[in-house]
C-alpha cells in the first residue's frame, strides 16, 4: 500500500504562552507526512525554495517518506508563515503569511506518486486538488482538506472538487460554513449529498465526530496536562487517520473507520506535546500503541 500527500511545506515561526520558535519545519504535507509514516509507504509533493536544507530534507527521509517529489524552486524561498496563540490554543493569530514558491505551485507528481492507492489533497486551491484528483485516477480512497478562505472565495470549485473524493476532513466551522447549516450533523449530511461517502468533522481539542451513510461515531481529544503548541494538530490527525487506513488490507469499513478515528487522535495528541515537528519525529510505534489503549480505555462504556 501507498500514500501520497500534495500540501504545502513550510517555514513557521510560532509564539504560545509555553515558548517560541523560529522558522521551524511544519506545513501541512510535513504534519501529514510524519503522521501517516508510522502506517505505511508515503510519498509528500510540494514545492520548496533554495532556503529549504538537507537538515529538513533529513528529518523527512529519517521516517522514510518519499521526497523525490518535492518539488525545489532555483532562487526561491520556501512558504512562510508566522503566528501566535494565546491561552486559548484553539485559535490562531496569523502574525505573517509569505506564499513564495507555493503561491505559483502546480502541483507535478510522478508515477510513483500518481498511482498511490490513497491520496490526501490538503489545503490548497480546490481546483490543484482536482488537478491532482484527475492524475490519481487509479487511488482507491482519496481525501481533502480545505478552509474558509476557499469557501469564500471558490466555493463553485471546492464542491467539484469535494464531489471527487471518498472523504471530506475539515473543522466543524467550516463544515457549518460551507452548507450553510448550523447543526452539525445536518451539515455532515449535506456535505455527504455532494459526494464522499465520509466527512470528518474536526473539533480541536474536543476531538473528532465520524459520519457516514451507515451511522455516526464521535471521540474526544486525548486529555494532555502538558499542550506546547497546537500547530498542524489536524494535519496530524488526518495522517493517523488516513496512514492507518492505507497500511490495512482490504476494504473501508465502519470499523477500520473507527479506529481510524482513534488512531487521528492521538497522532494529534502527541503533535501539541512540542513545538512543531518535534514530537511527532521521534515516536516508538510502542508509544502510538500504548495511547491508543490508554484512549480506548478512556472512552470505554459498559451498560447496565
Amino acid at each position: 500500500m501507498a500514500l501520497t500527500v500534495v500540501g504545502s511545506i513550510a517555514f513557521d515561526s510560532v509564539t504560545t504562552p509555553f515558548g517560541e520558535r523560529e522558522k521551524m519545519l511544519g506545513g501541512s504535507a510535513v504534519h501529514f507526512s510524519l503522521a501517516a509514516s508510522y502506517f505505511t509507504d508515503v510519498r509528500i509533493v510540494g514545492p520548496v525554495g533554495d532556503d529549504f536544507t538537507e537538515t529538513e530534507l533529513g528529518l523527512l527521509e529519517g521516517r522514510e517518506i518519499d521526497t523525490s517529489d518535492i518539488e525545489r524552486v532555483p532562487g526561491g524561498e520556501t512558504f512562510y508563515w508566522k503566528g501566535s496563540y494565546g491561552f486559548d490554543l484553539n485559535t490562531a493569530n496569523t502574525e505573517e503569511t509569505r506564499l513564495n514558491v507555493f503561491g505559483e505551485f502546480e502541483p507535478k507528481l510522478s508515477n510513483d506518486s500518481a498511482s498511490a492507492d490513497t491520496i490526501f489533497l490538503a489545503n490548497i486551491q480546490p481546483s490543484l486538488q482536482r488537478q491532482v484528483r484527475r492524475q490519481c485516477s487509479s487511488a482507491s480512497f482519496s481525501a481533502l482538506d480545505s478552509m474558509n478562505l476557499w469557501i469564500e472565495t471558490a466555493r463553485d470549485e471546492l464542491v467539484e472538487a469535494i464531489s471527487e473524493v471518498e472523504c471530506v476532513l475539515v473543522n466543524d466551522a467550516e463544515i457549518r460554513q460551507l452548507t450553510d447549516q448550523p447543526n452539525l450533523a445536518r451539515a455532515a449530511r449535506a456535505v455527504m449529498e455532494m459526494g464522499p461517502e465520509v466527512v470528518v468533522a474536526k473539533q480541536g481539542e474536543y476531538g473528532a465526530a465520524l459520519f457516514t451513510r451507515k451511522g455516526f461515531f464521535a471521540l474526544p481529544g486525548f486529555p494532555l496536562e502538558d499542550v506546547r503548541d497546537p500547530t498542524g494538530a489536524g494535519d496530524s490527525f488526518a495522517g493517523g487517520f488516513l496512514g492507518y487506513l492505507d497500511g490495512e488490507a482490504g476494504t473501508v469499513d465502519e470499523s477500520k473507520l473507527r479506529r481510524a478515528m482513534a488512531y487521528g487522535t492521538v497522532m494529534a495528541s502527541f503533535n501539541v506535546e512540542r513545538f512543531g515537528t518535534e514530537r511527532v519525529a521521534e515516536l516508538g510505534r510502542d508509544e502510538i500503541e500504548s495511547r491508543l489503549e490508554a484512549l480506548r480505555a478512556m472512552t470505554a462504556f459498559e451498560g447496565s
